[in-house]
């Protein structure tokens, strides 16, 4: 019988049985795998919460064909206490476990779970507002996933210039001589915010204007659900109440 250690992320948790739960893991080096952990709902479980969503465990699983066991799991980082506190973290962190469930459905890798658990520490802590958090989260897990939105080129035929028009369907800013009629405009501030999200560069998105990250956040949102073919569940419910608060950190 194999045996895997690693780190992971717990993605989701479901009822088996009476007693028991299967866990979708987003593992650091062996994808994302889908365990049973025994008696887990039970109040005497080893597991305790270390098995909740959000949760970092170092776990040890024995795999199996189609579902592994879970055998031993001690909890690495517990954000879910501190995210729980404040509504907009909580459905923040909600879309970004389930964005990350969706972009590695045949296959995980180290950038999104590496990426995950950054997005949910900078929640935990507060670095920046829950909003921007995950705007930014949302742009760069769709980066690692091979569908970075086009911001400096044509998406269509790759020509460098000052693009305005900006088509989610194409993949991002088009030329005039391709761009759709009607088609959405952006002006620099909004794009100079959405490069500085994909970027992670935190002193220009925190120094956006209000209107510019509001604007942002409608356009990735559109984005992000076009390009997974159907809507994220938790995304209606992600409090978009944009701060202009300064906040300090690195994410």
């Amino acid at each position: 019988m194999v045996l895997i250690r690693d780190e992971a992320i717990v993605l989701r948790a479901q009822k088996l049985g009476e007693a028991d739960r299967i866990i979708t893991l987003l593992t650091r080096n062996n994808g994302k795998r889908r365990a049973v952990a025994k008696g887990v709902r039970r109040t005497s479980s080893k597991f305790g919460a270390r098995l909740e969503p959000g949760v970092v465990v170092d776990v040890q699983l024995y795999e199996g064909r189609n579902l592994d066991t879970v055998q031993q799991a001690e909890g690495l980082a517990f954000y879910g206490a501190e995210i729980a506190n404040d509504y907009p973290s909580y459905t923040a962190a909600s879309a970004m476990i389930e964005t990350a469930d969706r972009l590695t459905e045949s296959i995980g890798s180290a950038e999104q779970y590496l990426l995950l658990v950054g997005g949910l520490r900078a929640l935990a802590k507060g670095l920046h507002s829950a909003p921007m958090i995950l705007d930014s989260y949302l742009l760069r897990a769709l980066a690692f996933a091979g569908w970075a939105p086009s911001l400096d080129r044509c998406a269509i035929t790759g020509k460098l210039g000052e693009h305005t028009a900006f088509v989610i369907e194409s993949g991002g800013l088009v030329s005039d001589e391709v761009a759709p009629p009607g088609s959405m405009r952006l002006d620099s501030e909004i794009l100079g915010h959405l490069r500085a999200l994909l970027a992670g560069d935190w002193d220009t998105v925190e120094t956006s204007s209000s209107s510019a990250k509001s604007r942002s956040t409608g356009i990735i949102a559109a984005y992000v659900q076009w390009h997974l073919d159907r809507g994220l569940r938790s995304l209606t419910h992600v409090e978009r109440n944009i701060s202009t608060e300064q906040k300090v950190g690195a994410f």
